[in-house]
């Protein structure tokens, strides 16, 4: 099946981080910049305020690399108004 769908599986070696190197870096901004500063009174508290972290404020806001070091939301505002743009001069 992952030949079928071109999945290539990592060849790395167990305690190698560079094969996950994206996702490991993503739970160390997670714990500190937001876990470690945090307490919540129950477990279904915290899941629900990881998740609004990740979703509004890391995937929203953090800038990317390969949007040209913008935040999603700014780079589609920018690509949204340039559409806008090309289509009322056409």
């Amino acid at each position: 099946m992952r030949r079928n769908l071109g999945v290539v599986q990592s060849v790395g070696r167990t305690g190698v981080c560079f094969d996950n190197a994206m996702a490991e870096s993503f739970w160390s901004t997670l714990k500190t910049e937001f876990y470690d500063r945090k307490r919540w009174p129950t477990r279904d508290a915290a899941r629900k305020a990881v998740a609004y972290w990740i979703e509004v404020v890391y995937n929203r806001r953090r800038r990317h690399s390969a949007l040209g070091m913008v935040s999603p939301v700014d780079f589609e505002n920018h690509t949204t108004q340039t559409r806008n743009e090309e289509e009322i001069a056409a």
